[in-house]
């Protein structure tokens, strides 16, 4: 059983999928506490879901693209089922992770799109190093929300670090609007030299900050 908080069909509204006609499957619970967090209705409820059930529901969206995310989806060990058994329908899975939990036992078929906390999140210590070093050049995708200055100059760090614009599919930044100038976060990027891609979210400029299942 796995504890859900949300199925629904809508478009990605992130990273370089944002766009496309996408199935989600929002699990319920999270380890970490960000102070940014835009789903803290997912810390908690939620109901109880064979992973055949979720399977059903999954296939009457008619959806071949699928993202499983949360809260923290890697939290519940059946989620690494659910991955699987996604990803031997021939949907094209993509999952959202916080970093805190390990990736290593992730089915290879599915894209991760790993969010590296920045200390602005209250998180940074908390980030799996490791799970870093498994991310596959043309396949995952590693994102940075930002806060602040900050968090701009960490992420740096860390791409450099761990040679992220080489080893991933694409590196995003994601300011966080409430709290920084879209228009410095832009000068930043743009003035770095680096290959990296600032991203707003998508789904929020259509539906709204506090919209849920859309």
């Amino acid at each position: 059983m796995l504890r859900v908080t949300e199925i629904f069909r809508s478009i990605q509204g992130e990273s370089t999928h944002a766009g496309r006609p996408c199935t989600f499957v929002r699990l319920t619970g999270c380890p970490m506490r960000c102070v940014w967090c835009d789903s803290e209705y997912t810390f908690t409820g939620g109901e109880h879901v064979s992973i055949e059930d979720v399977m059903e529901q999954v296939r009457a969206y008619a959806c071949k693209l699928v993202e499983v995310t949360g809260g923290e989806p890697l939290a519940q060990r059946e989620a690494f089922t659910l991955i699987e058994r996604l990803c031997d329908e021939g949907y094209e899975v993509l999952i959202e992770t916080g970093g805190f939990v390990s990736t290593e036992k992730v089915d290879e078929r599915a894209r991760l799109i790993l969010d590296v906390k920045c200390p602005a999140s209250g998180e940074e210590a908390r980030n799996h190093w490791p799970n870093l070093e498994r991310l596959r050049a043309d396949f995952d995708e590693v994102k940075f929300v930002i806060a602040e200055r900050t968090d701009w100059d960490y992420a740096c760090l860390i791409i450099k670090r761990y040679d992220l614009e080489q080893r991933t599919k694409a590196v995003l930044i994601s300011p966080v609007r409430e709290k920084v100038s879209l228009q410095e976060v832009a000068d930043w990027i743009s003035s770095s030299g680096m290959n990296v891609r600032m991203q707003l979210q998508m789904h929020k400029q259509i539906w709204g900050a506090d919209a849920r299942g859309v």
